[in-house]
């Protein structure tokens, strides 16, 4: 989910336009090139970056641009516009913009980096708005700009105690020419920003509102149910589709490539159509299994890299030196993603053009794979994006989105594809399986003198992060990366890599600070304090922001200070720009851990929307926590043995822990929040674990299935 950021650097274009009948339009572009011709009907359909209407009943409506999956841009972007116009929040209506890829350089869900990516484009159409509209007032008054003041969808002119609201000014501020670098407010005068600020779909979503893929209905449309190869490697041999065209709501059977998409009336009917289909599939080579791919990853751990991934200094004479040294393995399985809405999406592919509706994380990417199967222009399709019940990555991949478009081409009618349960966990892009191995070189006085990570991972390409802590701490550092080929698909998973690699070098550090006779806490800080001093080659993470939540996280749960039967657990790592410390505290019930809280330290930069931000870490933690202790999907004969949930265990409400979370507060620009607090979770539970038992849980999931529950 790491995607290129945007460059904040290029020419910023202004869209402003009276509207009929009163009232202001403003968009931002920050694209290179020259300004399109502002046209209010285009600004009308598509969207910006930052895109504001003014009415002038004082409504102001805010597009959001990026996709929505859970993570709260659809209230927080529309905030930071807010927050520069000083608006009322109250008079605030927020919509979802479509794809626009002519205003928009990232219109993403992934890699953490929506706000990341927005921050200054979209406060500075927020003050480019504010700008004008104090213009217009000034020249109502006849009085000097800067003589002016706003607040709460107000310009007011103290001097004559002289106020408008921005909805009587609207017309008129949209006549001024738009600042090209308007004054952006410090961070002591936000008002809206770091508040706990509801989601705006709240009440639609408990009251029912149509606001998913899952819920779209257009007339005419089919629903599409598709069959799909049993097992990877398997090719379609034959097919019999004669019951399934008598069944009740069948309208049509669609063969395309290697699958079969049967159309219906209804979901329910569709899927009764395919399941009367005789399908005939043979092997393409082997056929895969978990036992295979373990033996193979074990191999890769014995075996050197070509070309390491980071070599500082000399690890093997640092061993051969070494007073003690610590190795250890940790071992991950594939897991599916399993967002609370399966996969969805509705396509209507006609000669004069294509319009797809539904969840997407990457609605750019879908079009232009739908342009590409397709062969029309990209500026033929048109993408519109739903409210999505979770993603976790696997709504990056656009396979479900093309399917959707080479079906409705081949049926010719509008057709809504839906994965069911089955489907969406049986239908590949895992988290892929990965192992690693540690080891670490301690001199006479404990101190770390030497660090070497080899890691292999199923088609992840690199699965490690070189430049992370340690890296930067010590004079001898070696790491390696094996990948894998596998016909089991794979891909980005929540936080992809370091949601176990946070897990396996934080609990490999807490074992090494123990084997060197340190506190795991104070372990840490030295060796963050050389990164600071003494950096040793290039290092992703800033030594200060990193000692700063752990010093937060352990002042908060009063580290090292437990009571008599409680049992505490560290762990602190770096991912998508933001800082994160957790300590875990467990007890031990009727002979089981039981976790009684988690208290997390956070570092994320200047906070948007307090209430989203606690909510995304404390369900990060909550989602480490049950993938950790209980999920896995294992491969048999080429097909997924965990289809649906009575064979795939995730935690329970009365298994969530209690969650503190503290930020630091600061002024840095913010950063990612979506995945951050995830990988560090399962580490801190686990080194809690141990003190508690003695018993170290290397590989996950730490509760295999038929075992009794970990957690009390």
């Amino acid at each position: 989910m790491e995607h290129q950021l945007a460059s904040f650097d290029r020419r910023s274009f202004l869209k402003v336009s009276a509207l009929a009948g009163g009232g202001m339009l403003i968009g931002i572009q920050w694209m290179a090139g020259h300004a399109r011709a502002f046209d209010p009907a285009f600004l009308e359909g598509a969207a910006f970056n930052a895109y504001i209407k003014i009415t002038p009943d004082g409504k102001i409506t805010i597009q959001s641009p990026n996709p929505e999956i859970g993570q709260g841009v659809k209230t927080s972007m529309p905030m930071i516009v807010a927050e520069e116009l000083d608006a009322d929040w109250a008079h605030v209506v927020v919509e979802q913009a479509p794809l626009d890829t002519e205003a928009y350089t990232r219109q993403v869900a992934g890699g953490s980096g929506s706000i990341r990516a927005s921050w200054k484009p979209l406060r500075t159409a927020g003050a480019a708005a504010r700008m004008m509209l104090i213009a217009a007032a000034a020249e109502k008054w006849q009085v000097a700009p800067e003589t002016c003041v706003t607040g709460a969808s107000m310009v007011k002119h103290p001097a004559t105690n002289r106020q408008a609201t921005y909805g009587e000014l609207a017309s008129l501020a949209a006549t001024k020419t738009p600042p090209a670098d308007p004054p952006l407010k410090k961070p002591s005068e936000f008002r809206l920003l770091g508040k706990r600020i509801a989601n705006v779909d709240n009440h639609a979503i408990v009251t029912g509102e149509n606001l998913f893929g899952q819920d779209l209905k257009r007339e005419g449309m089919a629903v599409a149910v598709v069959a799909r190869p049993p097992a990877f490697g398997l090719k379609l041999v034959s097919v019999d589709d004669s019951k399934t065209k008598s069944m009740p709501g069948v309208q049509q059977v669609v063969r395309f490539g290697n699958k079969v998409a049967v159309l219906a009336n209804t979901t329910w009917e569709a899927k009764k159509g395919r399941d009367a289909l005789q399908l005939q599939w043979a092997p393409e080579g082997e056929l895969e299994s978990t036992d295979q791919h373990d033996s193979a990853l074990r191999a890769l751990l014995d075996k050197a890299a070509e070309t390491p991934r980071r070599k500082d200094g000399n690890t093997e004479p640092a061993f051969a030196q070494a007073s003690k040294t610590v190795e250890a393995v940790y071992e991950c399985p594939f897991l599916p993603h399993n967002a609370m809405e399966p996969l969805n999406f509705f396509a209507d592919v006609r000669p004069d053009g294509v319009l797809m509706v539904g969840p997407t994380q990457t609605p750019e990417s879908a079009r232009t794979q739908i342009a590409k199967l397709l062969q029309i222009d990209q500026k033929k399709i048109r993408v519109e994006m739903t409210r999505q019940g979770g993603g976790f990555g696997r709504r990056l991949n656009t396979d479900y989105a093309v399917e959707a478009a080479e079906i409705s081409h081949l049926a010719k009618k509008p057709v809504k594809v839906v994965w069911l349960r089955e489907d969406d966990m049986g239908g590949g892009i895992y988290r892929p399986a990965c192992k690693y191995r540690f080891r670490a070189a301690l001199d006479a006085q404990g101190n770390l003198t030497a660090y070497h990570l080899r890691g292999s991972g199923i088609n992840v390409g690199n699965p490690t992060r070189e430049n992370n802590f340690p890296a930067g701490a010590l004079p001898n550092l070696l790491v390696e990366g094996h990948n894998l080929e596998s016909k089991v698909t794979t891909g980005p998973w929540r936080a992809p890599v370091h949601n176990f690699l946070g897990f396996a070098e934080q609990s490999f550090l807490d074992e090494v600070a123990l084997a060197a006779g340190k506190d795991p806490v104070a372990f840490r800080l030295g060796l963050l304090d050389q990164a600071k001093q003494q950096p040793v080659g290039r290092q992703e993470y800033q030594a200060d922001r990193l000692m700063g939540v752990i010093r937060l996280a352990a002042e908060k749960a009063n580290w090292g200070q437990a009571p008599s039967g409680v049992f505490q657990g560290f762990s602190a790592y770096f991912s998508f720009s933001t800082y994160v410390a957790q300590v875990v505290e467990v007890v031990v019930t009727n002979n089981k851990p039981k976790i009684q809280r988690v208290v997390c330290a956070v570092d994320c930069g200047i906070l948007i929307n307090r209430s989203g931000a606690e909510n995304q870490v404390a369900g990060a933690i909550i989602d480490g926590l049950g993938h950790a202790m209980f999920s896995q999907l294992t491969i048999k004969d080429g097909a997924p043995e965990q289809t649906n949930f009575d064979r795939y265990r995730m935690i329970r409400m009365a298994e969530a822990p209690p969650v503190e979370v503290h930020f630091v507060e600061s002024e840095e620009a913010p950063t990612g929040l979506g995945e951050p607090a995830l990988p560090p979770l399962a580490a801190a539970f686990a080194n809690a674990v141990y003190r508690a038992t003695g018993k170290r849980l290397r590989n996950q999931p730490f509760v295999q299935p038929g075992e009794p529950g970990l957690l009390g």
